[in-house]
């Protein structure tokens, strides 16, 4: 069992994030607040510079469960345009639209169309399905007139995320789906998502460990703060969407770090899927790790997968 070597431009932001932790406690140790005041500082760095936007909109849709602040990026398009909603990261818990900012400028940018980040609420103060329940009423809004107000055409729709957001954009597919609403949805961008609650001894031993950007124990607080523990027990498809009937869903892609502990969980959601017959496009990048799409200010690997996922975005979104 080898480890795969890290790519040099990796190690850089790999070594900075472990550097930057390090001047703070255990981050699981932390009250949550803190936790996350810590998380958006570490990053902050990571979403400086990029392309900038023609606009920038903030706006807050209102859901049953309260508001959400939603984020849309234009790099200057007439209306209506096409658009991805973002899911960011941060094993339900931590993150923002704020620390993706960048990121998601950079989808814009490179594939030509609109992007909106959503701030859904985070666990524990929010556990499963209070988040799913808001992206999918979220989803209703843009269909029934909220596009008009932000220039998005509702029938070039796609949604997307990383590791945690990856979870929930499948979820949210899956949603509509079973209630009988497929079509809304045109693509799904998969970027090392967290679709299983169990990591595999042997993914610890390759890719976790100290100063590793994921961690099993991370990963088992994650899904613990999101289901809790009778969730974790008797886990549900939307929560875990390695578990569900994929058949029916739009077209997938998949950017699958190499060097990520939920690599795994990646290669198995491909597989799973094709068995479904839903069309599937996946990448592997060498020496990436977990979260390199931040890495974009120094490394080529993450520019790379950025234009390959914004490429297929923007194909799938103008058939």
């Amino acid at each position: 069992m080898t480890r795969p070597e890290i790519d040099p431009e990796i190690s850089i932001f790999v070594d900075q994030l472990a550097e930057a932790w390090g001047e703070h406690p255990p981050f699981m140790s932390l009250p949550i607040e803190e936790a996350r005041r810590v998380a958006e500082q570490v990053r902050a760095p990571w979403r400086a510079n990029g392309p900038q936007m023609a606009r920038i909109k903030e706006d807050l849709v209102a859901t049953s469960g309260g508001s959400l602040r939603v984020r849309l990026y234009d790099p200057g398009l007439d209306s209506p345009a096409p658009a991805l909603v973002y899911l960011h990261g941060g094993g339900f818990i931590l993150f923002s639209i704020d620390t993706h900012d960048r990121l998601m400028r950079e989808y814009a940018a490179a594939g030509n169309f609109l992007v909106l980040g959503v701030d859904y609420p985070l666990s524990p103060e929010a556990p499963y399905p209070i988040a799913l329940n808001q992206i999918v009423e979220l989803m209703d809004w843009i269909h029934s007139g909220g596009s008009q107000s932000l220039g998005i055409d509702p029938d070039r729709l796609a949604i997307g995320g990383d590791s945690a957001g990856g979870n929930l954009s499948v979820a949210t597919a899956l949603r509509l789906r079973d209630r009988g609403t497929p079509d809304r949805l045109k693509g799904l961008l998969l970027n090392y998502g967290a679709f299983g609650v169990e990591c595999s001894d042997e993914a610890e031993a390759r890719f976790g460990g100290p100063n590793a950007v994921l961690q099993r124990a991370e990963m088992n607080h994650y899904y613990e703060s999101y289901l809790g523990t009778e969730g974790l027990a008797r886990p549900e498809p939307y929560a875990v969407p390695l578990l569900a009937n994929l058949k029916g869903l739009p077209p997938a892609f998949l950017a699958i770090p190499e060097c990520d502990l939920l690599a795994e969980q990646s290669y198995a959601m491909a597989d799973r899927m094709k068995q479904a017959g839903v069309e599937v496009t996946f990448e592997v990048y060498r020496g990436a790790t977990h979260s390199f799409l931040e890495a974009m200010s120094v490394a080529k690997v993450a520019r790379r997968a950025i234009k390959d996922g914004a490429s297929w975005v923007s194909a799938i979104l103008n058939r």
